[in-house]
């Protein structure tokens, strides 16, 4: 830990001292406004700083959890199988001893590329010691290396400290713990299967594999369909050439799926295909109600495995922690999903169903069991989903994650016109946001997502705005400093402090990649992007950064200084020129 502490504090000054020698008049504008002001005035801004503690305050917190959630809140949907697993005490974990990992490589800085680029197959994931997914992982990663270090094509796997390895955690766009990618010449994808030996194994040897396999016989064609959830067939007229090829290669683009291949019309009409038909032809059977999909594209490999992307999830796909990545990866980004119990479920599923056969191929259909406290109620918590009735939610699932909400009964009809409206963007997005309050006289105003145009979006006022979690170590540990910044800028009319419960409340302008944000909001500028606040939490660097970026110049009068009280021991003088001070904080 103290090593750690020491690297990052040499890093921080390095940079920062980077930074003053490459932006010289940016540095220098920073400082402007306090070389305005004199040391006494600062002073006096910072002067009962640590007056108080923090009201809730938590020992937990530390600033190497600065920006990064708890394990258990989900904060964005999408990243719902990314957590950043910070259920640690970082000091106590270490790889357990019992683990053979022997055929697992250490790569860093100084062997990655050349290990990478001279192996043709490597998997890789990137951990922290402290992560406990990476801890649950290590043993399956390690089993399913030396199962692998046995097979005819070579395949490696290896594995790089992000904590000590920070660049390369960069260069590559780790966000969380652990990340897994497999490489291919080179070249990487993220690894998508589940965490145990068994799955990696699979998806592997898929990946290094021919990708498709050969039904000759009705036998093997009966042991498929018996066996399998969902398969791939194409009837061709070859089981070598450049039909077969595109279907490999298409294989390889497609996890979750096998992919096989006949030429016996037999075993085509096992498959529910006509052995007359015109080849190549393929078709994918699912056990689900909507058993075959039957392909009518072009027969390459980009077409083939959009196909099959398309159409590999069932009509209404249950969230879970499985089932989630299948979800996201989906080349189709619109969802609607349904909040339901599982008491309602038997009544308003049927007829979910029943609209997504209007939408396959547009739209992905998804049940969230809102009464399931382990995956259900953290999304329904994060769309702002209450009750126990059943809600319709429609989702872009691209950057903007707009949300939209089917203000009507969940009836088929509401749902396929819900769905229709949402395909064609005709909705309006819909925004979580708190009661509006009934009054807002604080120094520090309340903003929510029902006034956030009124109050941050008012072109005549500057306004500073924090974006905070209730439960957040970091916002308690601000909050007197906060405050106090302010009480002193209160009688500035063309300045607000706001903040804002980023758990409660969203608005399109106000992005937040962690808590707290701070964002700034020039007058007369609201159009623009928001400035982002990178100044040290004090109030005399906020004080700063205000008067040097804020619309409306503004100039806070200095305190009145009250002459010391005569006094035979100094007691009294001392005393009543602190009271003095106080008076005007």
């Amino acid at each position: 830990m103290t090593s750690r502490l020491i690297l990052a504090l040499a890093l921080s000054i390095s940079a920062l001292l980077l930074f003053t020698t490459l932006s010289p008049s940016l540095s220098k504008h920073t400082t402007s406004a306090a070389a305005d002001e004199d040391d006494e005035f600062l002073t006096f801004l910072e002067s009962d700083q640590d007056d108080a503690a923090p009201p809730h305050s938590d020992p937990q917190f530390s600033d190497e959890e600065n920006d990064v959630d708890d394990d258990d809140d989900i904060e964005n949907y999408d990243d719902f199988e990314v957590p950043s697993g910070l259920d640690h005490d970082e000091e106590e974990y270490s790889r357990s001893p019992e683990i053979d990992e022997k055929d697992v490589v250490v790569l860093g800085e100084r062997n990655f590329s050349e290990f990478v680029e001279g192996n043709r197959f490597v998997m890789v994931e990137f951990y922290a010691p402290w992560c406990g997914h990476c801890q649950s992982l290590a043993p399956e990663y390690a089993a399913a290396a030396t199962e692998l270090k046995g097979e005819a094509v070579a395949v490696a796997l290896a594995k790089v400290d992000a904590t000590e390895e920070s660049e390369l955690a960069e260069e590559y766009e780790v966000q969380g713990f652990p990340t897994v990618y497999f490489f291919v010449d080179g070249e990487h994808k993220p690894y998508t299967g589940q965490r145990t030996k068994e799955a990696i194994v699979t998806w592997i040897k898929k990946k290094i594999g021919p990708g498709v396999s050969n039904i000759t016989t009705a036998n093997e064609a009966e042991h498929v369909l018996a066996s399998e959830n969902k398969a791939v067939l194409g009837f061709l007229e070859s089981l070598v050439g450049p039909e077969s090829e595109e279907l490999a290669a298409a294989s390889k683009l497609e996890d979750g799926v096998n992919f096989y291949q006949t030429t016996t019309p037999e075993v085509a009409k096992l498959f529910h295909m006509d052995p007359d038909a015109k080849r190549p032809a393929l078709v994918m059977v699912k056990r689900e109600d909507e058993k075959l999909s039957h392909f009518d594209g072009q027969f390459v490999k980009s077409t083939i495995a959009e196909f099959v992307s398309s159409n590999k999830l069932p009509l209404v796909t249950t969230f879970t922690r499985e089932s989630a990545s299948v979800i996201f990866e989906s080349p189709i980004k619109k969802q609607i999903l349904l909040f339901a119990t599982s008491n309602d479920s038997e009544k308003v599923v049927p007829t979910f169903q029943e609209a997504a056969k209007n939408f396959k191929g547009k739209l992905i259909f998804v049940y969230v069991e809102m009464d399931n406290e382990d995956v259900g109620r953290p999304v329904a918590d994060y769309f702002g989903v209450t009750g126990d009735s059943p809600k319709i939610i429609g989702y872009s699932g691209n950057d903007d994650s707009k949300k939209y909400i089917l203000d009507r009964e969940v009836t088929l009809d509401n749902i396929k016109a819900f769905g229709q409206d949402f395909f064609q963007d005709k909705l309006k997005p819909f925004y979580k946001s708190d009661p509006v309050p009934e009054t807002n006289d604080g120094d520090v105003k309340i903003v929510v997502g029902n006034n956030f145009d009124e109050i941050v979006l008012d072109e005549s006022k500057d306004v500073l705005l924090e974006i905070y979690a209730p439960w957040c170590g970091h916002c308690q540990a601000l909050e007197p400093t906060y405050n106090k910044l302010a009480k002193h800028l209160r009688s500035i009319e063309s300045l607000i402090i706001a903040k804002m419960d980023g758990t409660t409340n969203e608005h399109p302008r106000a992005k937040a990649d962690g808590f707290p944000t701070l964002l700034f909001f020039p007058a007369g500028n609201k159009s623009s992007d928001p400035i982002t606040v990178d100044a040290d939490r004090t109030v005399v660097a906020f004080y700063i950064f205000l008067k040097n970026h804020a619309s409306v110049p503004f100039k806070l009068e200095k305190p009145v200084s009250t002459p010391k009280p005569e006094s035979s021991d100094g007691k009294e003088s001392s005393e009543g020129s602190a009271n003095n001070v106080k008076d005007e904080l």
